[in-house]
């Protein structure tokens, strides 16, 4: 009589389990039908760059104008204004004319503006004509930024200082301009215009 009261208890907890089992798995079932079945990974959606501005081309002729100063240790200080934009890659080069020595340095354009210098030996310039020449170099070693106005082979660049790259790498620019250092008379047979420099 107890072993028969034992098996009928443990037919009933069988029972239970088996019924608590299928109440799980039908839940389970359930809420794969809700997710399509399977689980389905979350994505996120990538985030796409805002496009770049267009950049308009320089649509006018390049200017470039050159001035220049005596420090008071008589060495020459160059500076000049531009419509090229803004960290475009200048050279500067002062020439003695009546050495053919010569002083460069390399500038960047800022808000319309360049400067370079101070140019001479540690003793100061000696009297005498100079050439300062402004250039700009191939476009294909300028910023991004610069190239997108200027063109990848300088085609936006027009105007009397533009000329074409003697190494086949587009257009370039240069502006030259004469100065006079003391009081030395200066001869020339170009017809050009010398600017005289004093001592600040």
């Amino acid at each position: 009589m107890k072993a028969w009261r034992w098996s009928g208890v443990a037919g009933v907890l069988l029972l239970l389990v088996g019924c608590g089992g299928s109440e799980d798995a039908d839940s389970a079932s359930d809420d794969a039908e809700r997710l399509g079945g399977v689980a389905q990974p979350q994505t996120q959606a990538q985030p796409t760059a805002p496009p770049s501005p267009e950049v308009a081309p320089l649509d006018e002729a390049v200017a470039v104008d050159v001035s220049a100063r005596l420090g008071s240790d008589r060495r020459l200080l160059v500076e000049g204004t531009t419509n090229l934009p803004d960290d475009t890659r200048l050279q500067v080069l002062v020439e003695r004319e009546a050495s053919g020595v010569r002083w460069q340095e390399r500038t960047e354009v800022e808000g319309g503006h360049f400067a370079a210098g101070p140019f001479g030996p540690g003793s100061g310039l000696p009297d005498g004509g100079y050439r300062i020449t402004v250039n700009m170099p191939a476009v294909s070693i300028q910023p991004a930024e610069v190239r997108a106005r200027l063109g990848e082979e300088g085609e936006y660049l027009s105007g009397p200082l533009v000329q074409e790259s003697r190494h086949g790498l587009g257009r370039v620019i240069s502006a030259s301009e004469r100065f006079l250092v003391g009081s030395q008379p200066r001869r020339t047979t170009d017809q050009v215009e010398v600017q005289s420099l004093e001592l600040e």
